[in-house]
């Protein structure tokens, strides 16, 4: 995606968050300026390991701040639903999608069954702690509360647009989060932690090695639907621990 189509999107995406950060988890180490997606793994934290047919993309996982969203992401990774699935939407400087069954992207499970057994969508987890920074593991939906199995990760690197800052800052992003949007990239018109964004992609992991395989995957040639025109196959996603 060229820079001025994401200038479009962050400020459309800017323009829906009327509200002031959500008051749930306060007093945390973001006070301090220190984000938790910045921060090393710790000892117990699942870690993602996908192998994909252009390398391999380890992820943090944080339960502690998306409980419900991991417990699926994992469930389904346990079950080897992601194992051979590809990545069947990819636009470049904005993210990478995969996660569909059907390699449509109108496709979708989660490990939650209704009484039948059928596969229910599960809640949004919106965060105080948590951003779609560059190289954020979120969740890909159709609106509010309908989440499944699809997700994506963020790839655009560009800064923020100019007085994007100062809007952030009126809309109570903390300090620090606004400085790692403009050092690093990220999208955060999908963050949702604010009343009135219909846009919350709920963010649940980071990665911590093989951002070079998350732009070399962006950069392929894609077709109709931002498709890539050869197949990028997620060979295998197993669960570890730090």
């Amino acid at each position: 995606m060229k820079k001025s189509r994401i200038l479009k999107i962050f400020l459309a995406g800017l323009l829906v968050l009327t509200g002031c950060a959500g008051g749930g988890q306060s007093g945390g180490p973001q006070e301090a300026g220190q984000l938790i997606q910045t921060q090393p793994p710790q000892p117990g934290d699942p870690i993602v390991v996908m192998e994909t047919t252009m390398g391999t993309i380890r992820i943090r996982l944080f339960p502690q701040y998306a409980p419900i969203t991991v417990e699926n992401f994992i469930g389904l990774a346990e079950q080897g639903l992601y194992n051979g699935l590809i990545f069947h939407r990819v636009i470049d400087n904005f993210m990478i999608q995969g996660g569909c069954p059907e390699g449509t992207g109108r496709g979708g499970m989660s490990i939650f069954l209704d009484g039948d057994g059928d596969p229910l969508p599960f809640e949004d987890e919106p965060s105080d702690y948590l951003w779609n920074f560059r190289g954020a593991l979120s969740m890909a939906n159709a609106g509010p509360n309908t989440n499944r199995s699809q997700f994506f990760i963020v790839q655009n690197s560009d800064p923020l647009p100019d007085n994007a800052s100062e809007m952030l800052s009126n809309f109570g992003y903390p300090e620090a989060a606004i400085a790692h949007y403009d050092r690093y990239g990220g999208t955060p018109h999908l963050d949702g932690q604010f009343a009135a964004s219909p846009s919350l992609h709920t963010v649940f992991g980071q990665v911590i090695e093989g951002m070079d395989v998350v732009d070399a995957i962006a950069g392929v040639s894609v077709g109709q639907g931002d498709r890539p025109l050869e197949d990028v196959v997620m060979v295998s996603v197993t669960i570890e621990t730090a």
